[in-house]
C-alpha cells in the first residue's frame, strides 16, 4: 500500500512525486511485493497539483514521468479514488492498471479553468478507457464525474460500496500474475461520428472565446491518430503554450483572487458569532431563493411571510426550486424531502424569537426595511445578526433606527440566490467584527464567493454596472444600435449583452428606482432617457414579449420601432451620430468599468481591485478568461485606459473624469494589482 499524505487534499507536490515515484521503484524491487495500490489519506484523494507551483517551471520529477513510470510497472498498480480525484489525482488513477472508486467520490479534469489542458497524459489516457465524446465533456468542461457514471463510462473497473482501501486490495491481489491492462495500449474506441462532432459543438458554443477547450479537443481527437507517445509529447508541449497564454494568467489570477476575497485584515483572529438557525423574510424570488441556498448548506430556515396567502406561494415558490433540482437528477427524492424538512413557514415575527440569523428579503424600499428591522430588533434575541439583503440602500441610514447597530450587516445576495456564487457583505460602519466575520464565514459554508463592500450606492457590483450601463447608453445617442452594443460585448466575453440582459431582468425595476432618484439628478448630469421611453411604452422586457428588442416564439428580434426610438432622440438632442466600432464599444465600456472600480478601491468601499474582479466575474457575467475589468486593465496598459476616458470626461461629463488613483498608478508606471496586497 502506497498512501499519499499531503493534506489537506494532497496536492501533488514536488515531494508527493518524488516519493510517490520513490515507492513504486521500490515495490518492483521488492521480491515480497506481488502488487501496489495507491491510496491517499484524509477526506479525499489528491485533489490537484500544488497550488505554491502554479505559473512555476515544474521541480523534478515531472509528473508526467511519474505516470509512465506506473504505467510500465511489471506488477499490478491499482488506484483507490476517494474524496475528489482532479487532474493530477485523477491522471494518476488514468495510469494505473486498475481503479477502484470509493461510492461517493468523483473525478474530474479541471485543468481548463486554468486555461490549460490535462498536462500528465489526461488528454491521452482517458478516452482510450470512456472513448472520444465523453473524454471531451469531461476535458473542456472541468466537470466532476460521480462514480456510477464513470463507472458506466468504462473509467472506472469497480465502485466499493464498503471499505475501499480492501477492495482496491482485493483487485489487486486477484491481477497478480495475469496480463496487466495498461492504459496507453488500449487503442481508442469508436465513436459515432455525429456524437463526436455533437460534443465538440457543445465545448466550443460552452467556450465562448477561451481557446483551452479548442486545443483539449484537438488533441483527444489526436489520441486516436498518433502513437501514444507522440500524443503525451503534444499534450505536454500544449500544456506549456497555454500556461504562457493571457488567457491562462487571468484564470489563475481568479484563482487565487477567489480565495483572497475572503481574508479581511482587520477581522483576522475574530471569533464568528455561531449560526445555527435562520430566518429569512420575504418568500418572493429572492426570499425563496436565499431560504434554499441556506437549506442546502444544512441551517434550519424559518420563513416569513405578511400573511397565510403569501406564505402558501412562497412553500410552493421553494418547492418548485426542488422540483426542478429532482427533475434535473441533481437531487434525489430522499435529499429533497430532507432539504424541505429543515424549513418552518410562520406569519408572525415573534417565531423568530430564537433565531441567530434573520435575513430580510422584502421590497427595496427605505422605509419599509427600516419599519421592518424595528419590529424585527423587538422580538429577536439582544445578540441576533440582522441581514438586509438590499442591492442599492444605505446601510448606515438603516443602522440610524437600531438600538442595537452593531448587529447589522448587508447580505447581498445574486438572483437566482440559491444559484449565483456571488454574495456581496456589506459592512455598515457600526457593523460589529463579530458579526462580519460570521457573515464572511456564513458565506463560506453556503459555498459562495463573498466579497466584502463598504457602503455606498450599489456597493461594488451595481455601482460599477451603473457606469457600464451608461456608457453604453451614451453610445446609443452617439450613434451604435442595442443589438450592435451587445454583438460586441458578447464577442468581447459576456454571455449577454447590457441591453438584452436589461429585457431579461425586466426593464420596470431599474424604472422604479431612476424615478426613485430623479430628485437627487444633478441638473447637468448628462442622462439618456431611452429606457424609460420604452417602459412608459409598456415595454418591459422578455416578461411583455417587449423591450429594447421583440421576442417572438422565444426569439430574440431587432425591432424597428426601438431603431426609431433611437434615431428620433438622437435628433431631437442634435446629436449627430456616427458610426462606432466594436472595439470602441469595448474599450469604453471596459474603461467605464475600471475607472469606477478604480474609484470605489480609493474609497475604501473595496479592499483591493481584486475584490473589483470577483464581484464582476461572479455576479455580471465578466468573462473570466479576461481575469476581470481590474486585471485586464494592467494587462493592456493603464495608459490605454485613460486614453480612452480622456474623450470620455469631455463629452460625458464629471461621471466620467479619471479616477485620481487610477491617473497617480499610471504616472508611476505602476500596476493596479501592486494594491491587491491590502486586506
Amino acid at each position: 500500500m502506497i498512501e499519499i499524505d499531503n493534506q489537506p487534499v494532497n496536492a501533488t507536490s514536488q515531494a508527493v512525486r518524488a516519493g510517490l515515484l520513490a515507492a513504486v521503484e521500490a515495490a518492483e524491487r521488492d521480491p515480497e511485493t506481488g502488487a501496489v495500490v495507491i491510496a491517499c489519506a484524509g477526506r479525499t484523494f489528491t485533489a490537484g497539483g500544488d497550488i505554491s507551483e502554479f505559473g512555476k517551471t515544474p521541480l523534478l520529477p515531472h509528473l508526467p514521468v511519474v505516470l509512465n513510470r506506473i504505467e510500465a510497472a511489471t506488477k499490478p498498480v491499482v488506484v483507490a479514488w476517494h474524496g475528489t480525484a482532479l487532474g493530477g489525482g485523477c491522471e494518476i488513477g488514468l495510469a494505473a492498471h486498475a481503479r477502484v472508486m470509493a461510492a461517493d467520490a468523483r473525478i474530474g479534469l479541471p485543468e481548463v479553468r486554468l486555461g490549460l489542458c490535462p498536462g500528465a497524459g489526461g488528454t491521452q489516457r482517458l478516452p482510450r478507457l470512456c472513448g472520444v465524446v465523453t473524454a471531451i465533456d469531461l476535458a473542456t468542461s472541468g466537470r466532476m464525474m460521480a462514480a456510477e457514471d464513470a463507472l458506466k463510462s468504462g473509467i472506472v473497473d469497480e465502485i466499493a460500496h464498503g471499505d475501499l482501501r480492501a477492495a482496491a486490495l482485493a483487485r489487486a491481489t486477484a491481477m497478480i500474475g495475469a496480463p496487466l491492462r495498461r492504459t496507453g495500449e488500449i487503442p481508442v474506441p469508436d465513436s459515432p461520428p455525429d456524437a463526436v462532432a455533437a460534443a465538440e459543438a457543445r465545448a466550443r458554443k460552452e467556450a465562448r472565446g477561451r481557446i483551452a477547450p479548442e486545443r483539449i479537443i484537438g488533441l483527444i481527437r489526436r489520441a486516436g491518430i498518433v502513437p501514444f507517445a507522440e500524443g503525451l509529447a503534444e499534450e505536454r508541449a500544449t500544456f506549456f503554450e497555454l500556461m504562457a497564454t493571457d488567457q491562462s494568467r487571468a484564470l489563475r489570477h481568479v484563482f487565487f483572487a477567489e480565495r483572497e476575497v475572503g481574508k479581511i485584515r482587520d477581522i483576522e483572529g475574530v471569533n464568528a458569532r455561531p449560526i445555527s438557525r435562520i430566518g429569512v423574510i420575504g418568500a418572493g424570488t429572492m426570499g425563496a431563493g436565499i431560504a434554499v441556498a441556506l437549506l442546502d448548506a444544512g441551517y434550519p430556515v424559518t420563513i416569513i411571510e405578511t400573511d397565510v396567502a403569501a406564505l402558501e406561494r412562497g412553500r410552493d415558490r421553494i418547492g418548485a426550486l426542488y422540483d426542478r433540482m429532482l427533475a434535473s437528477g441533481r437531487l434525489t427524492a430522499e435529499d429533497r424531502a430532507l432539504r424541505l424538512s429543515g424549513a418552518t413557514f410562520s406569519a408572525e415575527l415573534a417565531d423568530l424569537a430564537q433565531v441567530d440569523l434573520v435575513i430580510e428579503a422584502v421590497f427595496e424600499d427605505m422605509a419599509v426595511k427600516k419599519g421592518l428591522l424595528v419590529r424585527l430588533e423587538a422580538v429577536t434575541r439582544a445578540d441576533v445578526i440582522l441581514a438586509t439583503n438590499t442591492s442599492y440602500l444605505d446601510l448606515n441610514e438603516m443602522a440610524g433606527v437600531l438600538a442595537r447597530p452593531q448587529n447589522l450587516v448587508g447580505l447581498h445576495f445574486f438572483s437566482p440566490a440559491h444559484v449565483m456564487k456571488l454574495l456581496e457583505i456589506v459592512r455598515a460602519k457600526r457593523t460589529a467584527p463579530d458579526v462580519l466575520a460570521s457573515a464572511v464565514t456564513l458565506g463560506r459554508r453556503l459555498k459562495k464567493v463573498a466579497v466584502v463592500s463598504g457602503v455606498c450606492d450599489g456597493f461594488i457590483g451595481n455601482r460599477i454596472l451603473a457606469k457600464y450601463r451608461a456608457q453604453c447608453e451614451f453610445m446609443l445617442e452617439e450613434g451604435a444600435l442595442p443589438q450592435e452594443i451587445d454583438t460586441a460585448l458578447e464577442t468581447y466575453g459576456f454571455p449577454m449583452g447590457p441591453f438584452a440582459v436589461q429585457d431579461l431582468a425586466g426593464l420596470d425595476i431599474a424604472w422604479a428606482r431612476r424615478k426613485r432618484l430623479a430628485p437627487t439628478r444633478l441638473p447637468d448630469e448628462r442622462y439618456v432617457p431611452l429606457a424609460d421611453r420604452l417602459c412608459e411604452l409598456g415595454r418591459f422586457g422578455q416578461k411583455t414579449g417587449s423591450g429594447w428588442y421583440r421576442y417572438e416564439g422565444g426569439k430574440r428580434l431587432v425591432d424597428q420601432a426601438v431603431t426609431d426610438l433611437i434615431l428620433e432622440h438622437s435628433r431631437a438632442i442634435g446629436m449627430e451620430r456616427r458610426q462606432i466600432t466594436p472595439q470602441e464599444i469595448q474599450a469604453r465600456a471596459l474603461a467605464a468599468m475600471v475607472n469606477e472600480g478604480a474609484r470605489i478601491v480609493a474609497e475604501g468601499i473595496a479592499c483591493r481591485p481584486l475584490d473589483i474582479d470577483i464581484v464582476m466575474i461572479n455576479g455580471y457575467g465578466y468573462p473570466a478568461w479576461r481575469g476581470g475589468p481590474m486585471h485586464e486593465a494592467d494587462r493592456i496598459g493603464l495608459p490605454a485606459i485613460l486614453k480612452t476616458l480622456k474623450p470620455m470626461q469631455t463629452r460625458d461629463g464629471p461621471a466620467f473624469e479619471a479616477s485620481a488613483l487610477l491617473v497617480e498608478i499610471a504616472a508611476e508606471g505602476g500596476t493596479l494589482a501592486q494594491l491587491n496586497i491590502r486586506g
